[in-house]
Protein backbone atom coordinates (compact mmCIF):
# COMPACT_ATOMS: atom_id res chain seq x y z
CA UNK A 1 0.00 0.00 0.00
CA UNK A 2 1.45 3.33 -1.30
CA UNK A 3 1.71 5.85 2.00
CA UNK A 4 2.94 8.69 2.83
CA UNK A 5 2.95 11.60 5.23
CA UNK A 6 3.13 15.30 4.07
CA UNK A 7 4.48 17.47 7.36
CA UNK A 8 6.24 20.32 8.12
CA UNK A 9 8.51 21.77 10.80
CA UNK A 10 5.78 24.29 12.18
CA UNK A 11 2.47 25.42 10.68
CA UNK A 12 1.65 27.86 8.42
CA UNK A 13 4.73 26.29 5.83
CA UNK A 14 2.68 25.63 2.50
CA UNK A 15 2.12 22.15 3.26
CA UNK A 16 -1.91 22.40 2.95
CA UNK A 17 -1.11 23.91 -0.62
CA UNK A 18 1.26 21.15 -1.14
CA UNK A 19 -0.71 18.11 -0.58
CA UNK A 20 -3.54 19.35 -2.90
CA UNK A 21 -0.90 19.96 -5.42
CA UNK A 22 0.08 16.17 -4.81
CA UNK A 23 -3.01 15.10 -5.31
CA UNK A 24 -3.89 17.07 -8.30
CA UNK A 25 -0.63 16.06 -10.23
CA UNK A 26 -0.92 12.79 -8.52
CA UNK A 27 -4.52 12.49 -10.06
CA UNK A 28 -3.99 14.22 -13.38
CA UNK A 29 -1.31 11.05 -13.76
CA UNK A 30 -4.27 8.60 -13.64
CA UNK A 31 -3.45 7.29 -10.45
CA UNK A 32 -6.30 6.79 -7.69
CA UNK A 33 -5.38 8.76 -4.83
CA UNK A 34 -6.99 8.72 -1.05
CA UNK A 35 -6.23 11.59 1.01
CA UNK A 36 -6.33 11.90 4.81
CA UNK A 37 -6.26 14.63 6.65
CA UNK A 38 -4.74 14.63 10.62
CA UNK A 39 -6.73 16.44 13.46
CA UNK A 40 -10.11 18.00 13.73
CA UNK A 41 -10.58 19.52 10.50
CA UNK A 42 -13.53 20.67 7.22
CA UNK A 43 -11.76 23.11 5.66
CA UNK A 44 -8.51 21.72 4.84
CA UNK A 45 -10.00 17.86 3.15
CA UNK A 46 -12.73 19.93 1.32
CA UNK A 47 -9.93 21.07 -0.91
CA UNK A 48 -8.33 17.82 -1.04
CA UNK A 49 -11.11 16.08 -1.85
CA UNK A 50 -11.32 18.49 -4.81
CA UNK A 51 -7.99 17.75 -5.98
CA UNK A 52 -8.34 13.81 -5.74
CA UNK A 53 -11.86 13.40 -6.83
CA UNK A 54 -12.92 11.34 -3.64
CA UNK A 55 -14.20 11.96 -0.15
CA UNK A 56 -11.18 12.78 2.31
CA UNK A 57 -11.06 11.07 5.49
CA UNK A 58 -9.47 12.08 9.15
CA UNK A 59 -7.55 10.68 11.29
CA UNK A 60 -7.23 12.66 14.63
CA UNK A 61 -5.60 10.23 17.68
CA UNK A 62 -7.20 12.56 19.94
CA UNK A 63 -10.75 11.58 19.44
CA UNK A 64 -10.02 7.88 18.00
CA UNK A 65 -8.16 5.22 19.09
CA UNK A 66 -5.22 3.32 17.31
CA UNK A 67 -6.99 0.80 16.19
CA UNK A 68 -9.72 3.28 14.83
CA UNK A 69 -7.17 4.74 12.64
CA UNK A 70 -5.28 1.73 11.53
CA UNK A 71 -8.81 0.54 10.91
CA UNK A 72 -10.00 3.16 9.39
CA UNK A 73 -6.97 4.01 6.89
CA UNK A 74 -6.53 0.79 5.65
CA UNK A 75 -10.33 0.65 4.66
CA UNK A 76 -10.47 3.98 2.54
CA UNK A 77 -6.89 3.03 0.73
CA UNK A 78 -8.08 -0.34 -0.25
CA UNK A 79 -8.87 0.88 -3.28
CA UNK A 80 -6.67 3.91 -3.95
CA UNK A 81 -2.83 3.61 -5.76
CA UNK A 82 -1.63 5.69 -3.37
CA UNK A 83 -2.45 7.27 0.00
CA UNK A 84 -1.73 10.92 1.18
CA UNK A 85 -2.09 11.88 4.93
CA UNK A 86 -1.90 15.64 5.28
CA UNK A 87 -0.89 16.26 8.60
CA UNK A 88 -1.33 19.29 11.26
CA UNK A 89 0.76 21.95 12.88
CA UNK A 90 4.82 20.75 12.68
CA UNK A 91 5.80 17.02 12.64
CA UNK A 92 6.25 16.85 16.51
CA UNK A 93 3.64 18.92 17.63
CA UNK A 94 0.42 17.68 19.68
CA UNK A 95 -1.28 18.16 22.75
CA UNK A 96 0.59 15.39 24.94
CA UNK A 97 3.73 15.97 26.52
CA UNK A 98 5.09 12.74 24.85
CA UNK A 99 4.11 13.26 21.29
CA UNK A 100 1.67 10.44 21.92
CA UNK A 101 -1.49 12.80 19.43
CA UNK A 102 1.41 13.98 16.87
CA UNK A 103 2.14 13.98 13.29
CA UNK A 104 5.07 11.84 14.44
CA UNK A 105 2.91 9.52 16.37
CA UNK A 106 0.77 8.69 13.37
CA UNK A 107 3.83 8.24 11.34
CA UNK A 108 5.07 5.23 13.17
CA UNK A 109 1.64 3.91 13.50
CA UNK A 110 0.84 3.98 10.43
CA UNK A 111 4.42 3.20 8.84
CA UNK A 112 4.46 6.60 6.80
CA UNK A 113 7.74 8.00 5.28
CA UNK A 114 7.49 11.58 5.65
CA UNK A 115 7.98 14.41 3.26
CA UNK A 116 8.56 17.29 5.07
CA UNK A 117 7.88 20.48 3.63
CA UNK A 118 10.34 23.26 4.86
CA UNK A 119 9.48 27.44 4.36
CA UNK A 120 13.16 28.05 3.21
CA UNK A 121 12.47 32.06 3.19
CA UNK A 122 15.50 34.21 4.97
CA UNK A 123 17.09 30.12 5.20
CA UNK A 124 20.43 29.30 3.20
CA UNK A 125 22.97 26.67 5.46
CA UNK A 126 20.84 27.37 8.67
CA UNK A 127 18.52 24.15 6.73
CA UNK A 128 20.63 21.82 7.40
CA UNK A 129 20.81 22.01 11.36
CA UNK A 130 17.02 21.95 11.14
CA UNK A 131 16.86 19.06 9.19
CA UNK A 132 18.96 17.05 11.34
CA UNK A 133 17.35 18.02 14.58
CA UNK A 134 13.90 16.17 13.36
CA UNK A 135 15.94 13.26 12.16
CA UNK A 136 17.87 12.96 15.68
CA UNK A 137 14.59 13.85 17.58
CA UNK A 138 13.30 10.75 17.04
CA UNK A 139 15.23 8.21 14.88
CA UNK A 140 11.37 5.91 14.48
CA UNK A 141 10.71 8.76 11.94
CA UNK A 142 11.70 8.14 8.53
CA UNK A 143 11.98 11.91 6.62
CA UNK A 144 12.06 10.37 3.29
CA UNK A 145 12.53 13.94 2.07
CA UNK A 146 11.95 17.57 1.73
CA UNK A 147 9.93 20.11 -0.35
CA UNK A 148 11.77 23.61 0.15
CA UNK A 149 9.15 26.03 -0.52
CA UNK A 150 8.59 29.79 -0.89
CA UNK A 151 12.21 29.39 -2.43
CA UNK A 152 13.85 33.45 -3.67
CA UNK A 153 14.60 32.27 -7.07
CA UNK A 154 16.84 29.73 -8.60
CA UNK A 155 20.01 31.34 -6.67
CA UNK A 156 18.45 30.56 -3.36
CA UNK A 157 17.40 27.27 -4.70
CA UNK A 158 20.97 26.04 -6.16
CA UNK A 159 22.74 27.13 -2.32
CA UNK A 160 20.00 25.22 -0.21
CA UNK A 161 20.30 22.16 -2.53
CA UNK A 162 24.47 22.40 -2.02
CA UNK A 163 24.15 22.51 2.17
CA UNK A 164 21.60 20.12 2.18
CA UNK A 165 23.49 17.64 -0.10
CA UNK A 166 26.81 18.51 1.70
CA UNK A 167 25.74 17.82 5.66
CA UNK A 168 22.59 15.50 5.29
CA UNK A 169 21.48 12.57 3.64
CA UNK A 170 17.64 13.73 3.19
CA UNK A 171 16.39 13.60 -0.74
CA UNK A 172 15.34 17.49 -1.96
CA UNK A 173 11.56 16.05 -3.21
CA UNK A 174 11.34 19.39 -5.17
CA UNK A 175 12.03 23.30 -4.47
CA UNK A 176 8.82 25.67 -5.00
CA UNK A 177 9.69 29.23 -5.84
CA UNK A 178 7.18 31.54 -4.14
CA UNK A 179 4.00 32.19 -6.19
CA UNK A 180 1.04 34.32 -5.03
CA UNK A 181 -1.28 31.51 -8.03
CA UNK A 182 -0.74 28.94 -5.20
CA UNK A 183 -2.37 31.10 -2.36
CA UNK A 184 -5.57 29.74 -0.61
CA UNK A 185 -8.33 32.51 0.11
CA UNK A 186 -8.43 33.08 3.59
CA UNK A 187 -10.62 35.47 5.76
CA UNK A 188 -11.64 35.63 9.52
CA UNK A 189 -11.82 31.95 10.10
CA UNK A 190 -9.04 30.76 8.01
CA UNK A 191 -9.23 29.05 4.63
CA UNK A 192 -11.98 29.83 2.50
CA UNK A 193 -14.31 26.34 1.47
CA UNK A 194 -13.91 25.19 -1.57
CA UNK A 195 -17.79 25.40 -2.26
CA UNK A 196 -17.61 28.98 -1.76
CA UNK A 197 -15.59 29.67 -4.71
CA UNK A 198 -16.60 30.31 -7.83
CA UNK A 199 -13.18 28.75 -9.37
CA UNK A 200 -12.08 26.20 -6.94
CA UNK A 201 -11.49 23.63 -9.71
CA UNK A 202 -9.44 25.58 -11.68
CA UNK A 203 -7.46 27.14 -8.49
CA UNK A 204 -6.91 23.76 -8.11
CA UNK A 205 -5.57 22.42 -11.54
CA UNK A 206 -3.40 25.66 -11.32
CA UNK A 207 -1.72 24.49 -8.14
CA UNK A 208 -1.46 20.86 -9.65
CA UNK A 209 0.42 22.17 -12.71
CA UNK A 210 2.44 24.15 -10.71
CA UNK A 211 3.53 21.40 -8.12
CA UNK A 212 4.22 18.67 -11.32
CA UNK A 213 6.53 21.36 -12.60
CA UNK A 214 8.69 21.73 -9.33
CA UNK A 215 8.38 18.29 -7.30
CA UNK A 216 9.98 14.84 -9.09
CA UNK A 217 6.21 12.75 -8.52
CA UNK A 218 8.72 9.67 -9.79
CA UNK A 219 10.25 10.21 -6.17
CA UNK A 220 7.49 10.65 -4.46
CA UNK A 221 5.86 7.67 -5.86
CA UNK A 222 8.71 6.00 -5.12
CA UNK A 223 9.49 6.44 -1.53
CA UNK A 224 5.10 5.96 -1.31
CA UNK A 225 5.47 2.27 -2.29
CA UNK A 226 9.06 2.06 -0.15
CA UNK A 227 6.29 1.55 2.75
CA UNK A 228 6.20 -2.07 4.35
CA UNK A 229 2.78 -3.79 3.78
CA UNK A 230 0.43 -2.61 6.79
CA UNK A 231 -1.12 -5.83 9.15
CA UNK A 232 -4.67 -6.52 7.44
CA UNK A 233 -6.96 -4.93 9.72
CA UNK A 234 -10.63 -6.61 10.66
CA UNK A 235 -13.48 -5.11 9.49
CA UNK A 236 -11.80 -3.03 7.13
CA UNK A 237 -13.87 -3.93 4.34
CA UNK A 238 -12.86 -1.78 1.47
CA UNK A 239 -16.07 0.91 0.15
CA UNK A 240 -16.39 2.77 -3.07
CA UNK A 241 -15.48 6.44 -3.51
CA UNK A 242 -18.45 7.58 -5.01
CA UNK A 243 -19.78 10.60 -3.57
CA UNK A 244 -22.79 10.70 -2.47
CA UNK A 245 -24.18 13.26 -1.69
CA UNK A 246 -21.45 15.21 -2.17
CA UNK A 247 -18.48 13.88 -0.03
CA UNK A 248 -20.60 10.68 1.36
CA UNK A 249 -19.20 7.47 -0.02
CA UNK A 250 -22.21 4.90 -0.72
CA UNK A 251 -22.56 2.28 1.64
CA UNK A 252 -25.60 -0.58 1.93
CA UNK A 253 -27.99 0.34 4.79
CA UNK A 254 -27.54 -2.11 7.77
CA UNK A 255 -30.95 -1.58 8.76
CA UNK A 256 -33.92 -3.54 6.63
CA UNK A 257 -37.04 -2.05 5.52
CA UNK A 258 -37.58 1.80 4.06
CA UNK A 259 -35.01 4.06 4.80
CA UNK A 260 -35.19 6.71 6.82
CA UNK A 261 -35.67 9.99 4.79
CA UNK A 262 -32.98 12.27 6.43
CA UNK A 263 -32.29 16.23 5.12
CA UNK A 264 -28.63 17.45 4.97
CA UNK A 265 -28.16 21.44 4.71
CA UNK A 266 -25.02 21.25 2.20
CA UNK A 267 -24.69 24.59 0.37
CA UNK A 268 -22.20 27.78 0.24
CA UNK A 269 -23.41 28.74 4.11
CA UNK A 270 -22.94 25.08 5.36
CA UNK A 271 -20.79 22.53 4.96
CA UNK A 272 -18.72 21.19 7.48
CA UNK A 273 -18.86 16.94 7.68
CA UNK A 274 -17.22 14.46 8.29
CA UNK A 275 -17.40 11.85 5.17
CA UNK A 276 -17.63 8.61 7.49
CA UNK A 277 -20.12 10.29 9.66
CA UNK A 278 -22.24 10.48 6.13
CA UNK A 279 -21.29 6.59 5.43
CA UNK A 280 -22.37 5.79 9.45
CA UNK A 281 -26.08 7.81 8.87
CA UNK A 282 -26.46 5.63 5.91
CA UNK A 283 -25.50 2.37 7.36
CA UNK A 284 -28.02 3.53 10.21
CA UNK A 285 -31.00 3.16 7.59
CA UNK A 286 -30.96 7.06 6.58
CA UNK A 287 -31.70 8.15 3.06
CA UNK A 288 -29.56 11.48 2.71
CA UNK A 289 -31.98 14.35 1.21
CA UNK A 290 -29.90 17.63 0.78
CA UNK A 291 -31.10 20.69 1.41
CA UNK A 292 -29.77 24.31 0.27
CA UNK A 293 -30.91 27.20 2.61
CA UNK A 294 -30.11 29.76 0.32
CA UNK A 295 -32.13 28.18 -2.77
CA UNK A 296 -35.09 25.31 -1.52
CA UNK A 297 -38.10 27.73 -0.28
CA UNK A 298 -39.37 24.40 1.34
CA UNK A 299 -38.13 21.76 3.42
CA UNK A 300 -38.66 18.86 1.55
CA UNK A 301 -40.79 15.62 3.16
CA UNK A 302 -37.76 14.68 5.37
CA UNK A 303 -38.24 12.25 8.84
CA UNK A 304 -35.74 14.24 10.40
CA UNK A 305 -32.63 17.36 9.50
CA UNK A 306 -29.26 17.45 10.25
CA UNK A 307 -27.28 21.19 9.51
CA UNK A 308 -23.89 20.48 9.98
CA UNK A 309 -21.46 23.81 10.29
CA UNK A 310 -20.14 26.54 8.36
CA UNK A 311 -20.49 30.08 7.62
CA UNK A 312 -23.79 31.63 8.07
CA UNK A 313 -22.53 34.81 9.21
CA UNK A 314 -21.07 35.56 5.86
CA UNK A 315 -24.41 34.88 3.91
CA UNK A 316 -26.17 36.77 6.77
CA UNK A 317 -28.46 38.89 3.63
CA UNK A 318 -28.99 35.04 1.76
CA UNK A 319 -30.20 33.57 4.70
CA UNK A 320 -32.87 35.91 5.54
CA UNK A 321 -34.05 36.42 2.11
CA UNK A 322 -35.00 33.46 2.39
CA UNK A 323 -37.47 33.75 5.09
CA UNK A 324 -40.09 31.04 3.24
CA UNK A 325 -37.42 28.31 4.40
CA UNK A 326 -37.20 29.59 7.71
CA UNK A 327 -40.54 29.61 8.11
CA UNK A 328 -40.84 26.18 6.88
CA UNK A 329 -38.16 24.51 9.10
CA UNK A 330 -39.44 26.52 12.11
CA UNK A 331 -43.29 25.13 11.50
CA UNK A 332 -41.48 21.45 11.32
CA UNK A 333 -39.48 22.14 14.09
CA UNK A 334 -42.66 23.03 16.23
CA UNK A 335 -44.42 19.85 14.96
CA UNK A 336 -42.36 17.74 16.29
CA UNK A 337 -39.43 17.27 13.95
CA UNK A 338 -36.08 15.88 15.27
CA UNK A 339 -33.30 17.82 14.28
CA UNK A 340 -29.43 17.67 15.06
CA UNK A 341 -27.61 20.74 14.64
CA UNK A 342 -23.50 21.45 14.98
CA UNK A 343 -22.02 25.16 15.54
CA UNK A 344 -23.14 26.99 12.12
CA UNK A 345 -26.24 24.90 12.03
CA UNK A 346 -27.20 25.99 16.22
CA UNK A 347 -26.24 29.77 14.94
CA UNK A 348 -28.85 29.81 12.08
CA UNK A 349 -31.63 28.08 13.93
CA UNK A 350 -31.75 31.28 16.44
CA UNK A 351 -33.74 33.74 16.34
CA UNK A 352 -31.38 36.55 15.29
CA UNK A 353 -27.86 36.70 14.31
CA UNK A 354 -25.96 39.92 14.99
CA UNK A 355 -22.30 40.48 13.58
CA UNK A 356 -20.73 44.08 13.54
CA UNK A 357 -23.99 46.89 12.79
CA UNK A 358 -25.63 44.06 10.95
CA UNK A 359 -28.73 41.92 12.99
CA UNK A 360 -30.58 39.73 10.82
CA UNK A 361 -33.53 36.93 11.27
CA UNK A 362 -32.75 33.27 11.44
CA UNK A 363 -35.30 30.50 11.72
CA UNK A 364 -36.69 31.15 15.28
CA UNK A 365 -37.11 27.64 16.18
CA UNK A 366 -34.67 28.18 19.30
CA UNK A 367 -35.28 31.17 22.15
CA UNK A 368 -31.72 32.07 22.36
CA UNK A 369 -29.86 35.04 19.84
CA UNK A 370 -26.85 34.76 18.51
CA UNK A 371 -23.42 37.83 18.64
CA UNK A 372 -20.52 37.14 16.54
CA UNK A 373 -17.06 38.30 18.29
CA UNK A 374 -14.02 39.57 16.79
CA UNK A 375 -12.04 36.74 18.59
CA UNK A 376 -12.81 32.83 19.42
CA UNK A 377 -14.96 32.22 21.98
CA UNK A 378 -14.73 28.14 22.38
CA UNK A 379 -11.44 26.55 20.14
CA UNK A 380 -9.94 22.85 20.39
CA UNK A 381 -11.48 19.48 21.76
CA UNK A 382 -13.94 19.62 24.18
CA UNK A 383 -15.03 16.80 26.65
CA UNK A 384 -18.84 16.23 27.36
CA UNK A 385 -21.10 14.74 29.58
CA UNK A 386 -24.23 14.00 29.07
CA UNK A 387 -26.99 15.05 31.45
CA UNK A 388 -30.99 13.38 31.78
CA UNK A 389 -32.08 15.94 28.99
CA UNK A 390 -29.93 14.60 26.21
CA UNK A 391 -32.79 13.53 24.17
CA UNK A 392 -31.00 10.51 22.51
CA UNK A 393 -30.38 7.89 25.10
CA UNK A 394 -31.70 4.76 24.90
CA UNK A 395 -33.65 2.78 27.45
CA UNK A 396 -30.43 0.70 28.57
CA UNK A 397 -28.40 4.17 29.43
CA UNK A 398 -27.89 6.62 31.80
CA UNK A 399 -26.21 10.16 31.96
CA UNK A 400 -23.48 10.51 32.65
CA UNK A 401 -21.86 8.92 29.30
CA UNK A 402 -18.27 10.85 28.52
CA UNK A 403 -18.10 12.40 24.97
CA UNK A 404 -15.32 13.81 23.19
CA UNK A 405 -15.39 16.32 20.38
CA UNK A 406 -14.28 19.64 19.05
CA UNK A 407 -14.93 23.52 18.54
CA UNK A 408 -14.57 26.62 16.95
CA UNK A 409 -16.85 29.39 16.83
CA UNK A 410 -16.69 33.14 17.51
CA UNK A 411 -20.02 33.28 18.13
CA UNK A 412 -22.08 33.25 21.70
CA UNK A 413 -25.28 32.86 22.88
CA UNK A 414 -27.50 35.57 24.17
CA UNK A 415 -30.79 36.03 25.70
CA UNK A 416 -31.03 32.71 26.53
CA UNK A 417 -34.70 32.00 27.73
CA UNK A 418 -34.29 31.24 31.31
CA UNK A 419 -35.11 27.30 32.14
CA UNK A 420 -33.83 25.81 28.63
CA UNK A 421 -32.43 22.81 28.86
CA UNK A 422 -29.14 21.38 27.72
CA UNK A 423 -27.56 17.64 26.75
CA UNK A 424 -24.39 17.77 27.82
CA UNK A 425 -22.13 19.21 30.61
CA UNK A 426 -18.64 20.60 29.46
CA UNK A 427 -15.93 19.12 30.92
CA UNK A 428 -13.40 21.02 28.89
CA UNK A 429 -13.66 23.30 26.56
CA UNK A 430 -16.51 26.37 26.33
CA UNK A 431 -19.68 25.08 24.60
CA UNK A 432 -22.49 27.64 25.33
CA UNK A 433 -21.33 29.13 28.78
CA UNK A 434 -18.04 27.51 29.73
CA UNK A 435 -20.30 24.72 31.77
CA UNK A 436 -23.47 23.54 29.24
CA UNK A 437 -24.07 22.75 25.53
CA UNK A 438 -25.97 21.07 23.39
CA UNK A 439 -29.09 23.19 23.68
CA UNK A 440 -32.63 20.52 23.65
CA UNK A 441 -35.68 21.97 22.63
CA UNK A 442 -38.91 19.71 21.24
CA UNK A 443 -36.46 16.98 19.26
CA UNK A 444 -33.75 19.44 18.41
CA UNK A 445 -30.13 19.05 19.44
CA UNK A 446 -28.16 22.12 18.78
CA UNK A 447 -24.77 22.54 20.14
CA UNK A 448 -20.94 24.25 19.18
CA UNK A 449 -19.37 21.09 19.46
CA UNK A 450 -18.59 18.58 17.00
CA UNK A 451 -18.92 15.28 17.24
CA UNK A 452 -17.37 12.18 15.15
CA UNK A 453 -18.91 8.96 15.28
CA UNK A 454 -17.11 6.07 16.03
CA UNK A 455 -14.77 8.88 17.70
CA UNK A 456 -15.83 8.63 20.94
CA UNK A 457 -19.36 8.60 20.63
CA UNK A 458 -21.30 6.09 18.02
CA UNK A 459 -23.89 9.92 17.68
CA UNK A 460 -24.86 8.82 13.86
CA UNK A 461 -26.57 5.38 14.89
CA UNK A 462 -28.21 7.08 18.16
CA UNK A 463 -29.62 10.35 15.95
CA UNK A 464 -31.02 7.55 13.67
CA UNK A 465 -32.76 5.50 16.02
CA UNK A 466 -33.74 8.50 17.69
CA UNK A 467 -35.81 9.94 14.35
CA UNK A 468 -36.91 6.39 13.51
CA UNK A 469 -38.43 6.59 16.80
CA UNK A 470 -40.28 9.59 16.52
CA UNK A 471 -41.13 9.05 13.16
CA UNK A 472 -43.01 5.37 14.49
CA UNK A 473 -44.62 7.58 17.24
CA UNK A 474 -46.39 9.80 14.32
CA UNK A 475 -46.81 7.88 11.68
CA UNK A 476 -46.94 10.74 9.55
CA UNK A 477 -43.90 12.58 7.64
CA UNK A 478 -43.32 16.49 8.86
CA UNK A 479 -43.79 18.69 7.54
CA UNK A 480 -47.24 18.40 6.43
CA UNK A 481 -47.91 18.63 2.56
CA UNK A 482 -50.21 21.54 3.59
CA UNK A 483 -49.78 25.53 4.84
CA UNK A 484 -52.68 27.88 4.90
CA UNK A 485 -52.12 31.29 3.85
CA UNK A 486 -54.19 34.02 5.45
CA UNK A 487 -55.22 36.87 2.64
CA UNK A 488 -56.91 39.34 3.80
CA UNK A 489 -58.00 37.84 6.98
CA UNK A 490 -59.02 35.00 4.94
CA UNK A 491 -57.40 31.52 4.84
CA UNK A 492 -56.25 30.08 1.76
CA UNK A 493 -54.62 26.72 1.04
CA UNK A 494 -50.86 26.30 -0.31
CA UNK A 495 -48.28 23.38 -0.32
CA UNK A 496 -45.34 24.18 1.81
CA UNK A 497 -43.82 25.68 -0.31
CA UNK A 498 -46.03 28.22 -1.43
CA UNK A 499 -47.58 27.16 -4.14
CA UNK A 500 -51.62 27.04 -4.30
CA UNK A 501 -53.78 24.17 -3.81
CA UNK A 502 -56.73 25.81 -6.55
CA UNK A 503 -55.75 28.06 -9.06
CA UNK A 504 -58.84 29.63 -8.82
CA UNK A 505 -57.73 31.25 -5.72
CA UNK A 506 -55.18 33.26 -7.07
CA UNK A 507 -55.32 37.46 -6.53
CA UNK A 508 -52.82 40.30 -6.39
CA UNK A 509 -53.43 39.90 -2.78
CA UNK A 510 -52.07 36.40 -2.13
CA UNK A 511 -48.89 37.52 -4.29
CA UNK A 512 -48.61 40.31 -2.13
CA UNK A 513 -49.38 38.26 1.43
CA UNK A 514 -46.87 35.12 -0.38
CA UNK A 515 -44.16 37.29 -0.94
CA UNK A 516 -44.38 39.39 2.46
CA UNK A 517 -44.35 35.41 4.03
CA UNK A 518 -40.68 34.86 1.61
CA UNK A 519 -38.94 38.01 2.63
CA UNK A 520 -39.84 39.95 -0.71
CA UNK A 521 -40.87 43.23 -1.51
CA UNK A 522 -42.65 43.49 -4.58
CA UNK A 523 -41.73 46.01 -7.26
CA UNK A 524 -43.53 47.18 -10.60
CA UNK A 525 -40.43 44.90 -12.45
CA UNK A 526 -42.06 41.70 -10.31
CA UNK A 527 -45.73 42.80 -11.20
CA UNK A 528 -44.80 42.94 -15.35
CA UNK A 529 -43.27 39.61 -14.32
CA UNK A 530 -46.08 37.95 -12.97
CA UNK A 531 -48.85 39.31 -15.46
CA UNK A 532 -46.55 37.20 -18.17
CA UNK A 533 -46.08 34.12 -16.52
CA UNK A 534 -50.22 34.11 -16.00
CA UNK A 535 -50.61 35.72 -19.27
CA UNK A 536 -48.31 32.51 -20.58
CA UNK A 537 -49.94 29.99 -19.03
CA UNK A 538 -53.46 31.19 -20.23
CA UNK A 539 -52.56 31.05 -23.82
CA UNK A 540 -49.87 27.36 -23.47
CA UNK A 541 -51.43 26.18 -20.22
CA UNK A 542 -47.25 25.11 -19.03
CA UNK A 543 -44.98 27.36 -17.43
CA UNK A 544 -43.19 29.61 -18.84
CA UNK A 545 -39.13 28.77 -19.21
CA UNK A 546 -36.70 31.50 -17.58
CA UNK A 547 -35.48 31.68 -21.20
CA UNK A 548 -39.27 32.68 -22.56
CA UNK A 549 -39.12 35.33 -19.91
CA UNK A 550 -35.27 36.68 -21.02
CA UNK A 551 -36.12 36.28 -25.04
CA UNK A 552 -39.88 38.43 -23.63
CA UNK A 553 -38.51 40.94 -21.58
CA UNK A 554 -35.01 41.94 -23.13
CA UNK A 555 -36.99 43.47 -25.53
CA UNK A 556 -39.16 45.67 -23.30
CA UNK A 557 -36.51 46.57 -20.51
CA UNK A 558 -33.06 45.96 -23.35
CA UNK A 559 -30.44 43.49 -22.71
CA UNK A 560 -28.62 45.41 -19.76
CA UNK A 561 -31.87 44.03 -17.53
CA UNK A 562 -33.88 41.09 -19.40
CA UNK A 563 -31.40 39.09 -18.51
CA UNK A 564 -30.81 35.33 -16.65
CA UNK A 565 -28.99 37.27 -13.90
CA UNK A 566 -31.66 40.07 -13.45
CA UNK A 567 -34.48 37.75 -13.63
CA UNK A 568 -33.25 36.04 -10.59
CA UNK A 569 -31.98 38.90 -8.77
CA UNK A 570 -35.85 40.04 -8.44
CA UNK A 571 -36.78 36.69 -7.24
CA UNK A 572 -33.75 34.74 -4.76
CA UNK A 573 -35.19 32.20 -3.96
CA UNK A 574 -35.58 29.38 -6.25
CA UNK A 575 -35.55 31.70 -9.40
CA UNK A 576 -37.98 33.29 -11.36
CA UNK A 577 -39.05 29.59 -12.68
CA UNK A 578 -39.74 28.90 -9.06
CA UNK A 579 -40.75 32.02 -6.95
CA UNK A 580 -41.96 34.22 -10.01
CA UNK A 581 -44.58 31.00 -10.73
CA UNK A 582 -45.67 30.57 -7.16
CA UNK A 583 -46.25 34.29 -6.87
CA UNK A 584 -47.78 34.14 -9.91
CA UNK A 585 -50.30 31.11 -8.54
CA UNK A 586 -49.29 28.75 -10.96
CA UNK A 587 -49.14 24.84 -9.91
CA UNK A 588 -46.07 23.11 -9.21
CA UNK A 589 -45.20 21.67 -12.11
CA UNK A 590 -42.75 22.66 -15.44
CA UNK A 591 -43.58 22.72 -18.77
CA UNK A 592 -41.77 23.83 -21.93
CA UNK A 593 -42.98 25.89 -25.16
Amino acid sequence: MARFLVSAAHKSSGKTTVSIGLCAALTTRGLKVQAFKKGPDYIDPMWLAQASGRPCFNLDPYLMTAGQISASFARFSALADISLVEGNKGLYDGLALDGSNSNAALAQLLDLPVVLVLDARGMTRGIAPLILGYQAFDARIRIAGVILNQLGGSRHEAKLRAVIEHYTNVTVLGAIAHDPQLALVERHLGLMPNQECDDAEKHVQTIGQRIAEQVDLDKIIELAKSAAPLPEQSGSTPVTADAVPSGAVAAAPAVSGKPLRLGIMRDKAFGFYYPDDLLALQAAGAELVTVNALQDSALPAVDGLFIGGGFPEVFMPELQANAALRSSIRVAIEAGLPVYAECGGLMYLARTLRWKDTQVDMVGALPVDVLMHERPVGRGYVTLQTTPDAPWLTADEAAGETLRGHEFHYSSLENVQPGLKFAYKVLRGHGVDGQRDGVVHRNVLASYAHLRTGAGSDWAKEFVNFVRNKTMETQTQIPSAARTLLVNGQPVATDVEGYLKNLDDWSEDFARAEAEAEGLELTEAHWQIIQFLRAYYEEHRVQAQVRAMIQHFSKIWGPELGNNHHLHALFPIGGPQKQGNRLAGLLKTKGEH
